[in-house]
């Protein structure tokens, strides 16, 4: 054993990374310990969870929750409880699987606490990119990447020299519409956007990756990540999802991660860093069993939500907060079915192409920049009065 586990203190407990992350916790007890506990509103599922992990405390954020105590863990609700939660748990580490931007307030709470950061909410970087990374800086508070595309790009830059790297290459499976074209887009369902070939995700997540706008986070996510500028970050169509990303070196060299797909394998890697752990619960990957590995480009008109996300990472200031903020609001009117696939593109470039940043934001200015997009966006729907196929639902 050990002579100390790790203090985890996971933010979306409820969620996929959530349930993942509380696996390798069972599965490594004399090297994690689960003290801090935060869901949105999935209640019954947190409970079971303070039973079985019995945390220091825990938090439920959605609406009609109650603060208290039970057996020895405190209680928290709302907001400002997933604030109070992090003060009562000390944790030696914040897992931020909290979906949205309501990931953000949190996680600089924890920077400014000097918790290691174990991100795996996309929208903390693409939103408030710089301001986070500034304040990890001055706190000297580590930031260690979940995400399965970034989590290779940390093994790969392990030992080398960061003016050394030439670019980073991120993959993608393609999503559901692989190799569609914008004209077959027009009558993609809901269903259909919800297949993802190879990753069991959210449905937030999974929308966002049929759309590529979950690569065009990662390109944002990688370019305040690792110091690059948002030309050295390429992303390329990988089927297979076995490479999870590469890194090209200025002598031409290429570095990869290659790994089982299941988010399993970056969640234990950055859980136990920088040690690593050995793995007796699922099988290596057998690289006789392959078969072929094959790249591909993807279209930029079908899908141009990965360009619109590449401008306002060039742009800076509060697009990316207004790119997140409407691409929210649109998908989550998609997931209603309340507009077709097409229109969450059309509604995240209406609100930047209307916007006026904010120069040098702090976090107020990102947190208006988010309200005006959403209710941007909102507007745009509701004029659009669109009259849905109930095919698209």
């Amino acid at each position: 054993m050990t002579s100390k586990r790790k203090r985890i203190c996971i933010l979306g407990s409820t969620g996929s990374i959530g349930e993942k992350t509380l696996q390798v916790v069972r599965d490594y007890p004399d090297h994690f310990e689960i003290v801090g506990l935060c869901a949105n509103k999935s209640t019954v599922a947190l409970a079971e969870q303070i039973r079985e992990f019995q945390p220091d405390a825990a938090c439920l954020c959605g609406d009609g929750a109650q603060p208290g105590e039970t057996n020895s863990t405190h209680l928290f609700s709302g907001s400002e409880g997933v604030l109070h939660l992090l003060e009562t748990c000390d944790p030696d580490m914040v897992v931020v699987a909290m979906v949205g931007a309501a990931g953000l307030l949190p996680t600089l709470r924890a920077i400014e606490m000097g918790k290691t950061i174990a991100l795996a909410n996309k929208e903390v970087l693409v939103t408030a990119g710089e301001l986070t990374m500034n304040l990890a800086r001055k706190h000297g508070v580590s930031i260690l990447p979940i995400d399965s595309e970034h989590n290779a790009i940390f093994q790969c830059l392990q030992g080398q020299n960061a003016k050394a790297v030439r670019k980073i290459v991120l993959t993608g499976s393609g999503g559901p519409f692989r190799g569609w074209t914008k004209t077959e887009l027009e009558n993609a369902t809901l269903e259909a956007a919800l297949k993802h070939p190879t990753w069991n995700m959210g449905r937030k997540i999974t929308i966002d990756s049929a759309t590529l706008m979950n690569k065009g986070f990662e390109v944002i996510e990688a370019h305040h990540l690792f110091g690059l500028s948002v030309d050295q970050v390429d992303v390329v169509i990988h089927p297979q999802s076995v490479i999870h990303s590469m890194v090209e070196f200025i002598d031409g060299s290429i570095l990869a991660q290659l790994g089982v797909t299941d988010m399993y394998f970056p969640i234990v890697n950055i859980l136990a860093y920088p040690e690593r752990l050995e793995n007796t619960h699922f099988e290596a990957l057998n690289l006789t069993q392959l078969g072929k590995l094959s790249f591909e480009d993807f279209d930029p008109g079908a899908f141009p939500c990965l360009g619109y996300a590449r401008e306002a990472a060039r742009l800076g200031n509060t697009y990316p907060a207004v790119l997140n903020a409407a691409n929210e609001v649109a998908v989550e009117r998609f997931l209603g079915g309340e507009l077709r696939f097409l229109e969450i593109a059309e509604a995240i470039d209406a609100a930047l192409q209307s916007h006026t940043p904010s120069k040098n934001p702090g976090l107020e200015e990102i947190r208006a920049a988010d309200a005006w997009a959403r209710q941007k966006a909102a507007e745009k729907l509701s004029r659009a009065q669109l009259d849905i196929n109930p095919a698209t639902r």
